[in-house]
């Protein structure tokens, strides 16, 4: 069964092209596929649909067979705990510690404060920060900065990752290594997308890529011909 589903989605805003335009494609659970395409082709669009931080002007988003139309009010921010999202930016609170950072969105789901201590000490090793909880996100680099958004986006154990750009800040090694890290996701239970223009590395990965040109879905490549 699909966890994701776009069918004939279109997404129009007043004055200007359509962002998307008429793009229909499934994702398998446990999948890791890209988005990529110019600058403007639709990837950062694409992504706020899933998320529900836009909605389609036409067609059809599914999350787990759920229709997202149908999801409003008090239902969305439900949605959204399904749904872990990684920004180029970071946007981590500065103010507070990298251990807060990562816990937040447990502390908004009403997790119990032992569950939090353990989850979020768990996947702060897995990003290769367990020594770094109590560090403010300033004395962080740019790449463990990232990886702090990274932690936080898993903490509470999302069925889909979606990254956007996650890579446009980093140098080429760092940007190989948030990749590995992406990659290892799916044997944990998440389904990752992620949108990048770097062609050069989401080629090097050899997964599923998806292709928009102005808005259209002009390519579906397999990771068998990617690498042919």
């Amino acid at each position: 069964m699909a966890l994701l589903r776009f069918d004939n989605v279109t997404k129009a805003y007043p004055g200007s092209a359509p962002a998307l335009s008429e793009v229909s494609f499934s994702v398998e659970e446990g999948e890791m596929l890209f988005v990529t395409g110019h600058s403007g082709a639709g990837k950062s669009t694409l992504l706020r649909l899933v998320h529900l931080s836009e909605r389609p002007s036409r067609g059809t988003v599914l999350v787990n067979e759920r229709n997202l139309a149908k999801v409003r009010g008090g239902k969305v921010p439900l949605h959204r705990r399904q749904v872990g999202v990684v920004f180029q930016d970071h946007r981590l609170l500065t103010d507070r510690s990298v251990f807060d950072n990562v816990a937040l969105p447990l502390l908004i789901a009403g997790t119990p404060g032992a569950e939090v201590g353990k989850r979020v000490r768990a996947v702060l090793d897995k990003v290769g920060l367990g020594d770094r909880e109590r560090s403010l996100p300033l004395q962080l680099s740019t790449g463990e900065q990232q990886r702090v958004g990274i932690a936080r986006a898993v903490v509470a154990q999302p069925q889909l990752l979606v990254a956007d750009e996650p890579t446009g800040n980093l140098d080429p090694q760092l940007a190989a290594e948030i990749m590995q890290l992406f990659a290892s996701l799916p044997a944990l239970g998440t389904t990752v997308m992620v949108a990048s223009h770097d062609l050069a590395l989401v080629k090097r990965m050899r997964r599923r890529v998806l292709v928009l040109d102005h808005g259209r879905l002009a390519d579906d490549i397999s990771p068998e011909d990617l690498a042919a």
